[in-house]
C-alpha cells in the first residue's frame, strides 16, 4: 500500500469519528510515519518499535487547567509500517486497524490510560 493510500484511509477513520468526539479534538494534529524514532521509543519506555502502532503527545484534556493555551497542538502519530506489519502477520484489515489505533490514541487524548482501556476490555 503507498502512503497516499494510507494516508486516505486515516483520513476516512477521522471522519468518521462521531461527531461528539471530532469536536473535542480541536488544536490535535494527526500525522503519519512511516516508522516510530528508536530514540523517541526507548525515551518514553515505549517497547519495540516494531510494536508501536501510534503515539499520543500532547496533554490529555482531563489534566488541563485555566492556564492552559498557547501551546502547540495536540498530535496524534499512526506508524505505516507497523501497522501494516501487525495486520500482515495477524491477518487483519488496516482499514479497521487504523480506526482501532486513532480511536485508542484519541482515548488517551481524552485522559485514559492503558490500564482502564484494558479495564474496559477496549484494549
Amino acid at each position: 500500500m503507498t502512503r497516499g493510500e494510507f494516508e486516505e484511509i486515516v483520513r476516512d477513520a477521522l471522519d468518521d469519528l462521531p461527531r461528539e468526539f471530532a469536536k473535542m479534538l480541536q488544536n490535535v494534529d494527526v500525522v503519519v510515519e512511516d516508522e516510530a524514532d528508536m530514540e523517541m521509543v526507548r525515551e518514553r519506555g515505549l517497547g519495540g518499535r516494531g510494536r508501536l502502532l501510534g503515539l499520543y503527545q500532547g496533554v490529555p484534556l482531563k489534566e488541563r487547567t485555566h492556564y492552559y493555551g498557547m501551546v502547540l497542538p495536540d498530535k496524534i502519530t499512526l506508524f505505516r509500517r507497523n501497522i501494516e506489519r501487525s495486520c500482515a502477520a495477524q491477518g487483519l484489515n488496516v482499514r479497521d486497524e487504523v480506526r482501532h489505533v486513532i480511536q485508542h490514541e484519541i482515548a488517551h487524548h481524552f485522559g485514559i490510560s492503558d490500564d482502564r482501556l484494558r479495564e474496559l476490555g477496549i484494549y
